[in-house]
């Protein structure tokens, strides 16, 4: 298993979190959902660069938390490798986020790797029972990757 993390973006405001935390747990993470021997990139980005990921990808002109680019489908699925894709971390919006829920930075982008890693293999919260399913896998994935 391989867990590569890019950045974090040279933002001086934010709160310190724990980028050897986020990549012990993306490894529990992925050994959970039976992707062990599987390689997963996070890229931790600022605001102005997901608003042009958000834009670019998703014709949404401002930045969102978690964007996921899986390569499981798609034209080069093929060729991925080990590899499943990339989760991309606004670092500054789960700091807000955290702010406004009332935990730690470290919890929030936890919530946030489990939430993009499970788009990654699929999961989906478009229709209410894909809701729902995302949702419970999230809860379980949680309490072993967080506790």
């Amino acid at each position: 298993m391989t867990v590569r993390v890019a950045g974090p973006p040279p933002v001086r405001s934010l709160p310190a979190f724990d980028r050897a935390l986020l990549e012990a747990r993306a490894g529990t993470l992925l050994r959970e959902l039976g992707h062990g021997e599987s390689e997963l990139s996070i890229s931790l980005v600022g605001d102005e660069e997901m608003a042009g990921l958000n834009q670019r990808f998703r014709a949404e002109a401002a930045p969102t938390d978690v964007l996921s680019f899986s390569l499981l489908e798609g034209d080069h699925a093929a060729f991925r490798g080990d590899l499943l894709g990339e989760v991309v971390i606004d670092v500054e919006v789960a700091a807000r986020q955290a702010s406004v829920i009332g935990h730690g930075l470290d919890a929030e982008m936890a919530r946030l790797l489990i939430h993009g890693t499970l788009h990654l293999l699929g999961y989906d919260h478009q229709q209410e029972e894909e809701a729902r399913a995302m949702e419970a896998a999230e809860e379980d994935l949680w309490a072993v990757v967080v506790a």
